[in-house]
């Protein structure tokens, strides 16, 4: 087994992650960075217009600017899942896939968020045969074809906005009467014909041969209870991945987030969170509160390891 002493890991490789190694490289900690999914979610995401000094970047290209940002002050990054922490004294030993082990004198936990389940009979059933939970990845398949998104939120909202580029018709399925993104999105929804909102409304089953062909709704749509399309995008919203955290024995509040300090230290010693797990920056997950915090973590912890 590889065994190799870090002054800090950063679990995670999302903005979050990435930005606590920009700043971890600047104050001269030896660090790794560990992560399944270089750029975290956002790198799936349609596109990026709120963040300050970058206009209308794709999630993948953003997301890549940020990884090449990191390489460039020579920080390490391992594109691997990391399937176990403990605590070991004054020290964490991280077992990664492939049975190697690494350890670290402090840790920061950016894992991010996974995606919510719909909930709906033939959900698991058509995954990958017309259920999908990334837009930007699988919107290619529906070129002049019908889809619907179901949700209500910034990324509902962006995937129905970036799918109507693509198919001919979009339904944006909602089950309360407004929806909660950004007034931005929703004023380009409501310009774009090609998309139509159905509020108050759930989608209760998922169905067809094979492959998706039509979902029922709990409220009549035009006096049906049936809509027929070509495939469906599920952004219902995520919860944070604090299965670590939990094995560690952080506080997580009641909604399941990591609660941290002003400076993004935890509960136990030798341990920080950062990004959109943490109960930080008034839990308004968004890129730009997510690098904030990774870079008030990366200050932290290299207080802590002069000490």
């Amino acid at each position: 087994m590889d065994e190799k002493i870090y002054d800090l890991i950063i679990i995670g490789a999302g903005p979050a992650g990435l930005s606590a190694s920009i700043y971890a490289s600047r104050f001269g900690i030896k660090h790794l960075v560990v992560g399944s999914l270089m750029g975290g979610l956002i790198s799936e995401t349609h596109l990026i217009d709120n963040y300050p000094g970058v206009e209308d970047a794709s999630g993948f290209d953003f997301s890549q600017k940020l990884v090449h940002h990191v390489k460039k002050y020579g920080a390490e990054i391992m594109p691997v899942m990391v399937r176990k922490i403990n605590k070991k004294a004054d020290r964490f030993e991280l077992a990664l896939d492939g049975g190697k082990k690494m350890e670290a004198k402090s840790i920061l936990l950016a894992t991010g968020t996974k995606r919510r389940k719909l909930g709906a009979k033939g959900e698991e059933e058509f995954s990958g045969k017309g259920v999908s939970y990334c837009a930007t990845c699988d919107g290619f398949f529906y070129k002049d074809k019908t889809a619907a998104v179901v949700g209500g939120s910034d990324s509902a909202a962006g995937a129905a906005l970036y799918l109507a580029e693509i198919a001919q018709k979009v339904y944006l399925i909602y089950r309360k009467d407004k929806l909660r993104a950004e007034s931005h999105w929703i004023n380009l929804i409501e310009k774009n014909e090609k998309i139509e909102v159905i509020f108050n409304t759930n989608v209760t089953e998922i169905s067809g041969e094979g492959k998706v062909e039509k979902v029922r709704l709990d409220t009549p749509y035009k006096n049906q209870n049936e809509l027929k399309l070509d495939g469906v995008f599920i952004e219902v919203g995520s919860d944070p991945t604090v299965d670590f955290a939990k094995d560690l024995g952080l506080a997580i509040d009641e909604g399941g987030f990591i609660k941290i300090n002003k400076d993004a230290s935890t509960s136990l010693a030798g341990v920080w969170a950062a990004g959109d797990i943490t109960d930080g920056s008034d839990k308004f997950r968004q890129v730009i509160t997510a690098a904030s915090e990774g870079a008030i973590a990366a200050r932290s912890i290299s207080n802590y390891l002069k000490k």
